[in-house]
């Protein structure tokens, strides 16, 4: 019977540094894709248990909508590095496009607004990466950040004193989107609509983080000039995704404009595109899932709040509060908490077995 403990026969093998690593690789577990089966399973049952609360389908659908905006913030800052404040610009211009075809050419047939909104926010995005982006030198972080800033802040200026498109008090009566002779309106149809958009757009984000080119934008996130030195075109990159971003966005749009009958200058202001900042970096940026929950918990704790009559001349300040609170102690947001930065960052390629 071998009872030696030494190099032999029936020792042990000693733990070397390549089996510990090993073992942290096979403990390693993904939790985006519960987070994601969770929230699905909600939102199926969301129009189902609260067939009876039309006012909260309606603001369930808002949350919806609103996280298409907040995924086209997280496309340029979580998966690109693009710090935009005027994610409002391409949401609200896209809601004003799709209202004045309704208004001046009498259609709002969903197979062409909405196609045409994605259009308006993909080239107006464009437009304005060719100016930030793509200059000689590499722009920094404050130059691209002021720069949407003041589009955002100089378009609700122009349309809120532009009478052609209502000026301050918007566009109201939005003629109903429309499918054949259907109507689409407030209730459970616009609810299942908007959260077909979502799924799809989500699915091409998710796409878009594990491919090849998710590879390049996780690159850049963690070493820009490195990978330009590598010979990587960085900025034609980003200038693609916040073009993407910007598409992402009009749908959105074009949706608000839509359910709520309305639009107007807030819409593309900096005040909604702050507000999406707080989306993603409250959910957590870089998950994609993240910004999606943010949204929910922070338009729920706003209908909440907003309803107590002891706290409802304060109620903003008591939820930035809590936002800030949030983002002080949990920089990387709710997600944080459960998610690794290796699952949030990404890990490409496939790990080879057997050493």
């Amino acid at each position: 019977m071998l009872t030696d403990a030494g190099p032999g026969l029936g020792a042990a093998p000693a733990p070397t540094r390549i089996g510990r690593q090993a073992g942290r690789a096979r403990a390693f577990r993904r939790v985006l894709p519960w987070v994601e089966a969770v929230a699905l399973i909600v939102a199926l049952a969301v129009p189902i248990v609260l067939s009876e609360r039309t006012d909260l389908v309606t603001l369930a659908t808002n949350v919806l909508i609103l996280s298409l905006l907040a995924i086209s913030f997280d496309l340029c800052w979580g998966l690109s590095g693009i710090m935009s404040f005027g994610q409002a610009l391409f949401f609200g211009v896209a809601g004003y496009a799709i209202a004045l075809v309704g208004r001046d050419l009498e259609f709002s047939q969903l197979w062409g607004t909405l196609p045409l909104a994605m259009l308006v926010g993909l080239l107006l995005a464009g437009l304005f990466a060719a100016f930030l982006l793509l200059g000689r030198k590499p722009p920094t972080t404050i130059f691209v950040a002021l720069g949407t800033l003041t589009g955002s802040y100089a378009a609700e200026r122009l349309v809120s004193g532009w009478q052609y498109v209502g000026a301050g008090n918007g566009l109201s009566s939005v003629k109903l989107l429309q499918f054949g002779g259907y109507e689409f309106v407030e209730g459970t149809a616009f609810y299942f609509l908007a959260l077909a958009l979502l799924l799809l757009i989500y699915g091409g984000a998710r796409f878009l983080k594990q491919s090849q080119l998710g590879l390049v934008l996780a690159g850049m996130r963690q070493n820009e000039e490195r990978l330009a030195f590598f010979g990587y075109r960085v900025q034609l990159f980003k200038a693609l995704v916040f073009s993407l971003a910007g598409m992402v966005a009009g749908l959105g749009g074009a949706l608000y404009s839509y359910h709520q009958g309305f639009i107007g200058p807030g819409n593309m202001g900096p005040g909604l595109s702050t507000t999406a900042v707080l989306y993603c970096l409250l959910g957590g940026s870089g998950t994609l899932i993240g910004p999606v929950i943010g949204t929910a918990t922070v338009e729920v704790l706003s209908y909440v709040l907003s309803d107590i009559d002891a706290i409802k001349q304060f109620w903003p300040v008591i939820l930035g509060l809590v936002l800030l609170t949030v983002v002080m102690f949990q920089p990387k947001g709710i997600l944080g908490m459960l998610v690794s930065d290796r699952e949030r960052i990404g890990a490409y390629g496939r790990r080879r077995r057997g050493g």
